[in-house]
């Protein structure tokens, strides 16, 4: 089978990077150590995984030899039990091969810049958008995900416009990847006085943290701004220029940043939210495919775009992509979406994985 013969190259190959690391010109070299060292991690689920598919087989040709020289049918009886039993576990086994083989997101496990922008649905959109900004620190703080305001338009009514966020911890990416896209929320606003249900949207967009050696930002491409910060509703906010702006010409993408009192430390939050963006785009193949990519991943805002649904009247929130509804809302809004995003780490999974058997 050829994924066996893939097995054990990767096997092979994670010995050899264990014995790298074992050599005192290696260890002398922690540059060189560190690398073998995470080569050998990436590879290491996969290699532990694979031995103990090798033991089991060797369980079962063991098991199969002394069952055709057994003659005691009682011996015979509970030898034929055991090669079920093993054969039932290397099958299991031999599934969880299959899905740590599928192709992994490179992005999983790096810190993520997460963006929500109020869309179509004017005060009753930012109140919504406020509403997944807290959604989504409630989750990052169940799973000890550190989050860090980058850049915040808060509105008088306490919506907020767009609001830009670092989230930072283990797999924080792999965690909210699948938050990409339009919501949509239905209920009836505080200022309705008919009671009619009104429907707004709010875009999410989660891009991997790029590392400086990911990205070069050359000091000719770019503009650096500064201005005084300013609050909701656009008053000024600060006597001193604190706010940052970076203005990116070969892809005009602008980033600002005013979080932050002193404008090194805004200018450093804007530079990691630049290059984030610029990683996304490079990484796509085009200007069109990467405007392609953004709309898929955060929309226009319209209406009839979504991904997901927040039902208020009926405390529903239903995810499209995989057609799985939830009458949970009310925890829900407050960050256990666990579930909802479980489903869709496994639906992608089955996905790859149905793909690779085509």
């Amino acid at each position: 089978m050829v994924f066996l013969e893939k097995l054990k190259d990767i096997y092979q190959k994670y010995q050899t990077l264990s014995e790298s690391m074992a050599d005192p010109e290696v260890i002398a070299d922690s540059a060189r150590w560190t690398k073998i060292a995470k080569e050998q991690s990436e590879i290491s689920e996969t290699a532990e995984k694979y031995a103990e598919y090798m033991q089991v087989e060797r369980r079962l040709a063991d098991t199969r030899a002394a069952l055709s020289a057994e003659s005691d049918a009682e011996m015979r009886a509970l030898m034929e039990e055991e090669e079920f039993s093993l054969k039932k576990q290397l099958e299991g086994i031999e599934n969880e091969l299959k899905i740590l083989l599928l192709p992994k997101d490179k992005n999983d496990e790096r810190n993520c810049i997460v963006e929500i922008r109020g869309g179509a649905g004017g005060d009753e959109a930012a109140l919504f958008a406020a509403e997944l900004y807290r959604m989504y620190l409630g989750y990052c703080e169940k799973h000890r995900l550190k989050t860090e305001v980058v850049d915040m338009n808060e509105t008088e009514l306490g919506g907020i416009k767009e609001v830009v966020f670092n989230v930072s911890g283990k797999g924080a990416y792999k965690l909210l990847k699948f938050e990409s896209g339009v919501h949509r929320v239905q209920r009836v606003p505080e200022t309705e006085s008919q009671g009619r249900v009104h429907t707004s949207t709010a875009t999410v967009a989660v891009l991997p943290e790029a590392e400086d050696v990911d990205v070069e930002i050359r000091d000719e491409d770019i503009r650096v701004d500064v201005y005084r910060s300013s609050g909701a509703g656009g008053q000024k906010v600060n006597k001193t220029e604190t706010a940052i702006r970076i203005t990116h010409f070969p892809t005009g993408i602008v980033v600002t940043c005013q979080d932050e009192r002193s404008q090194l430390k805004n200018k450093d939050k804007a530079f990691k939210v630049l290059r984030s963006r610029l990683y996304d785009y490079y990484n796509s193949r085009n200007r069109s495919e990467y405007d392609k990519q953004r709309k898929s991943l955060v929309g226009t805002g319209d209406r009839s775009e979504r991904i997901r649904t927040y039902n208020f009247p009926q405390g529903r929130v239903t995810d499209h992509r995989i057609g799985l509804s939830l009458y949970s809302l009310d925890s829900f809004i407050m960050g256990d979406i666990d579930e909802m995003i479980n489903a869709l780490a496994v639906a992608e999974r089955e996905n790859l994985l149905a793909g690779s058997e085509d």
